[in-house]
């Protein structure tokens, strides 16, 4: 099965090199810098094309006809673009924008569409809307979904304790655009860093705080059936401040281009990196007012002495798992798909997607033990320092 994946950043790469390895995807990977794509390594399976998706010519369209689905890896502001580029040519098409305007495009463009239109494929939003939508269902009534998720440096050095561990458009973008919620059972637009809350996971002090995009399409799903409905990024304590000093008070928030020139001259990129995601649930069930919870704590993995950071595995896992389903008629094969219809047990049990399997629960764990079954190639391969932390309460 030949696929397209768009954009050869460090998420882009690691989709490409999960499907190629797996040894029933053609990979071809299409980047308008060169200079990327000469990036992956000699030898590899993977097939590349530099050509510029703005520039929507022959060149273009003849790479991604006849594939199977095309695979945005791309910044936000392209989403539309090469969702209307899968529209025009009969492909099916997923991405990992957190962009909500963009989400909202993607579903216009999928009204009559012959093929399916998947957005929001990551980790948030992703694959926590998956959960959500499973905790949900185990209720009589509902009265509050929340889902808390962070990708964090193991070892922050600065201020901010941050590092950047994937797009710094995107991390901006959830830091400026309003937030969805429902608030005492209404849909409204809450503002970005606001409702700061402190947690504390696996002994570790947090903050958390409203970004825009990680609902994914909950807010539609939900509305009308629950009190309360949010999501907040994770951070570690005092990052929340700076950020609203340097966006508001500094009014970076008006000038994004030069807050980014900021973060990437004075932040470092990391691989010691770590994923933490509660997302809770509380209600009702044979009249009593209970409580689910699903927590996990993932580390960066090392796949065949190759290591990967957490962000990077969590993220290109979940849409290579979609993806799978997808080609196996697990999901619908057209028109608008939301992450909420797909099964938690059916994404756990695939072979990328286990990577978020919780040992012993509800859904068969990889034969292997601590070793995942590989989504680099078919015979097994070690993922090392996973580093899982995981509690499933209320069950």
């Amino acid at each position: 099965m030949e696929i397209a994946v768009i954009g050869a950043g460090r998420i882009g790469v690691t989709i490409a090199e999960l499907l190629a390895g797996s040894g029933d995807y053609g990979v071809t990977l299409i980047d308008r810098d060169r200079a990327q794509l000469e990036r992956i390594p000699f030898g590899s399976a993977i097939k590349t094309a530099a050509l510029d998706i703005a520039a929507v010519d022959e060149a273009l369209l003849g790479q991604l006809r006849d594939k199977l689905a095309i695979l945005s890896a791309a910044p936000f502001q392209l989403t539309t673009q090469i969702a209307g580029i899968a529209r025009r040519i009969g492909v099916h098409y997923l991405d990992l924008t957190e962009d909500v305007a963009s989400t909202r495009q993607v579903q216009s463009l999928a009204q009559g569409a012959a093929a399916a239109f998947i957005p929001q494929c990551g980790l948030a939003p992703g694959f926590v809307s998956i959960v959500a939508h499973d905790l949900a269902q185990r209720f009589d009534k509902l009265d509050s979904i929340r889902l808390r998720v962070g990708a964090l440096p193991r070892f922050p050095s600065n201020a901010l304790k941050y590092s950047l561990t994937w797009s710094t458009d995107g991390v901006i973008n959830e830091y400026c655009e309003p937030c969805q919620a429902i608030v005492d059972g209404v849909q409204r637009q809450v503002q970005p860093l606001e409702d700061r809350e402190e947690l504390v996971l696996d002994g570790t002090a947090y903050e958390a705080f409203n970004t825009s995009g990680g609902l994914g399409t909950l807010c539609d799903t939900y509305l009308g059936r629950v009190r309360e409905l949010n999501y907040r990024t994770v951070r570690y304590p005092g990052h929340a401040a700076i950020l609203r000093t340097l966006l508001r008070d500094l009014r970076l928030g008006e000038r994004r281009h030069v807050l980014k020139d900021i973060l990437e001259h004075a932040l470092p990129s990391t691989l010691l990196d770590v994923v933490v995601i509660q997302v809770t649930v509380a209600g009702w069930r044979e009249g009593a007012f209970v409580q689910e919870t699903y927590a996990n704590t993932i580390y960066g993995s090392e796949i065949d002495g190759q290591r990967r950071s957490a962000i990077q595995m969590t993220t290109a896992t979940s849409i290579c798992a979609v993806l799978d389903l997808l080609a196996e008629g697990k999901v619908p094969r057209q028109g608008f798909v939301r992450q909420e219809d797909i099964a938690l047990d059916t994404f756990l049990s695939n072979r990328f997607g286990c990577l978020y399997a919780i040992p012993g629960r509800r859904t068969p764990t990889p034969p292997t033990g601590e070793a995942i079954a590989s989504p680099v190639r078919r015979d097994p391969a070690v993922i090392r320092e996973t580093g899982r932390t995981v509690a499933f309460a209320g069950e």
